[in-house]
């Protein structure tokens, strides 16, 4: 089997998967990750019946199954009148329609589930990128500790701040979208009492910057509460800060009983900045590639940002496959580039309106992509 030495930049989901596909190709995947070791920060996520479908290639498909939530429909309300405006059943419909249920879970169990499927000793933890440079003999990666270690292909999995964007393309700054979010956990017994607190409600507001989403986590022990508003700027130094329960109540007192029930039971919120770039051109330069938030940031609106992220690790690993020398590396990333950038760009879009399942309308060409047996050109 042909053998290419792989570095991946980022070790969230984007990037295990990505190390997990081409593994599967038997190339050889280092990755480097700036963070000290796996940890439970981040977002819980909502993973669509074609994220799950290629989960479940990756062999961590039951993993997460036992992890997560099944929602039991997607359902669209309205913001004061509380008019059902959409259902589309998820659980065992999705199962049969799309081949693979809609699955809510936590960011870390997503990593916990990955990181099963991939040796921990090929991982390199503390590690930050500083920059990078490619020539006829590979591509060398310049780390925070002062090593240089050279591959074959680098992958750019390391988020919207990427530096292995940075280095193939310059330095741009993400645009702030005008739009910040809320996000609670709450015990589901607390909000037992709102109808089908068991599926997945997306409550969409007067305009399309406001909404309030749950949906079940930790097997239904738990419920998500996901809250988006204008704000015309953001002047905190993160991203991500403590947010004031009264003031996210404040933003909804005019939605319907049902929909400020959930905001009532919510003790701590955390508030976001929510930035966005423009669809990249180009994602590839010789034997470097890009993957996830790194080239195509969205917001969250049509839940799909981790879920491209997976679908491009998989269609990666599929065009290596076979790929044993950098003439043949380079020709595969420009595959790989070819078959993603109509889609993650049209979700890309499609999240920034944020019409999408408003009404009842067709989910099959989200839902029903298959990125292990969509066609390589």
């Amino acid at each position: 089997m042909s053998t290419l030495n792989i570095g991946i930049a980022g070790g969230g989901v984007g990037g295990l998967a990505a190390a997990i596909a081409l593994r599967q190709q038997g190339h050889h995947v280092t990755v480097f990750e700036q963070a000290q070791g796996f940890s439970r920060v981040g977002a819980d996520i909502n993973l669509t019946p074609n994220v799950v479908r290629a989960i479940d290639g990756l062999g961590a498909g039951a993993a997460i199954r036992e992890r997560g939530a099944q929602p039991t429909f997607r359902i669209s309300r309205d913001w004061d009148t509380g008019q059902e405006t959409s259902r589309l059943g998820m659980s065992n419909v999705a199962e049969a329609r799309y081949g693979a249920p809609q699955v809510t879970i936590h960011r870390a169990d997503i990593i916990e589930a990955l990181a099963e499927r991939f040796p921990i000793e090929h991982i390199r933890f503390g590690q930050r990128i500083r920059a990078l440079t490619q020539d006829g003999q590979g591509v060398h990666l310049q780390l925070a500790d002062g090593t240089s270690p050279s591959f074959d292909v680098v992958i750019g999995a390391d988020g919207i701040h990427s530096r292995v964007r940075t280095a193939l393309f310059g330095e741009e700054s993400p645009r702030f979208t005008g739009v910040v979010s809320f996000r609670s956990v709450v015990p589901t017994e607390r909000v037992q009492h709102v109808p089908e607190i068991e599926a997945f409600t997306k409550w969409w507001g007067p305009n399309p910057q406001s909404q309030i989403v749950t949906f079940p986590l930790n097997q239904g022990r738990e419920t998500f509460i996901f809250a988006t508003t204008g704000q015309e700027s953001w002047t905190e130094e993160s991203w991500t800060s403590e947010g004031d329960v009264n003031e996210l109540r404040s933003f909804y007192q005019d939605f319907h009983p049902d929909a400020r029930a959930l905001l009532d039971a919510c003790d701590s919120t955390l508030k976001s900045a929510l930035y966005e770039r423009e669809p990249l051109p180009c994602w590839s330069v010789g034997t470097v590639t890009l993957l996830g938030d790194a080239c195509h940031p969205m917001l969250p609106f049509m839940a799909q940002g981790a879920g491209m992220a997976i679908e491009d690790a998989v269609v990666l690993g599929r065009a290596l496959a076979g790929a044993g020398s950098r003439a043949e590396a380079e020709r595969a990333l420009q595959t790989y580039e070819n078959a993603r950038k109509e889609r993650t760009a049209q979700i890309q879009i499609g999240s920034r309106g944020n019409q999408w399942m408003k009404t009842q309308g067709n989910a099959d060409w989200v839902y029903g992509y298959d990125a292990w047996h969509v066609p390589l050109a």
